[in-house]
């Protein structure tokens, strides 16, 4: 909009005097909006985001298109909403693993501290521990009886070195004293499948990866990693750390939405408003429960402050295990 000299203004009265004394963002938005998903679609980040997304661009204003922009484990798309112009256009999502690649990855092109402005959290996953249905696997105490008890160490599947499963399983070896042979799979599909047929004895994963052997009664929960049962429907029975006398395996798959640094701070404000009335829409409560999240917004500060403590936490993990970045 050309810029409207001081006569012009004045002469047109004091709506169009407001108008030219209002900053360039007063409008937001007035064009689509860019949340970029740093993986593949089809996966539960994505579903996530794009039941968040319909619903936002229902009440925002302007449609909010899904790019997905996967590679790299994640870090191509989380670049680019990095490298994004700060004016609100380009939000992202990230999510446990952008808090765990700091300790694993040596040359990150961002960071998630400093290159990013907290919007809200949007939920949280327990992870689930998944075995086979053998007799071995008839509950957590079993199987950890059942494996010390072997001559050869069992063989745990996970989605790759420095993932969240990858460490869960190592925290796991650690807590019990437990020796695993720790397997690594191109992700949690062909991980759980191999857990199904008896090839390896178990994987972390959300519920969402498991639903649906687990609902063809192929794998067994045996262990969500909070410290109480989750009130999630297909968990509600499934024992929690406290009841296996584990500490230290607390880890919740988490999601939150997030804009370049210095995104003007009215803007965030509508964006967190915004994205925390699609949570509480029922659309969007109906299909993040299928996929077993419990749904969580918060304040900028508040993510920022849990974004801090998750970094700190995985570097610590990663040390314990003695896991080097790559």
């Amino acid at each position: 909009m050309p810029t409207m000299n001081r006569r012009a203004v004045l002469a047109a009265g004091p709506a169009a005097l407001l108008a030219a004394s209002l900053p360039a963002w007063a409008a937001y938005p007035d064009r689509p909006v860019k949340l970029i998903v740093p993986w593949a679609a089809g996966g539960s980040t994505d579903a996530i985001s794009r039941a968040m997304a319909q619903r936002m661009s229902q009440t925002l204003g302007s449609p909010v298109i899904v790019d997905n922009r996967p590679g790299a484990a994640g870090m191509i798309g989380t670049d680019a909403a990095a490298k994004a112009a700060p004016d609100g256009y380009t939000i992202a999502i990230v999510e446990l693993p952008h808090a765990i690649a700091p300790a694993v990855t040596a040359k990150l092109p961002y960071d998630l501290l400093r290159d990013f402005t907290p919007v809200t959290m949007i939920g949280t996953s327990p992870l689930v521990f998944f075995a086979g249905m053998d007799d071995d696997s008839k509950d957590f105490k079993t199987f950890i009886r059942a494996a010390a008890a072997k001559a050869a160490p069992p063989a745990i599947a996970h989605s790759g070195a420095g993932t969240v499963s990858h460490l869960a399983a190592e925290l796991l070896a650690s807590r019990t004293k437990i020796r695993f042979n720790m397997v690594p799979y191109r992700g949690s599909a062909p991980a759980l499948t191999d857990v199904a047929a008896g090839t390896v004895a178990g994987h972390f994963a959300t519920l969402a990866s498991g639903s649906s052997l687990l609902g063809a009664n192929r794998i067994r929960p045996l262990l969500v990693t909070s410290t109480q049962r989750v009130n999630i429907p297909g968990l509600q029975s499934v024992p929690a750390l406290a009841e296996n006398n584990l500490k230290g395996l607390e880890i919740d798959q988490w999601w939150a939405m997030v804009a370049p640094a210095t995104t003007p701070l009215d803007v965030i404000e509508k964006l967190r408003r915004e994205a925390i009335a699609a949570l509480e829409h029922p659309s969007v409560k109906e299909r993040l429960s299928v996929l077993g999240v419990q749904m969580k917004g918060s304040t900028p500060l508040e993510l920022r402050a849990f974004l801090r403590a998750e970094a700190e936490r995985w570097q610590k993990a990663a040390h314990e295990i003695g896991l080097q970045p790559q």
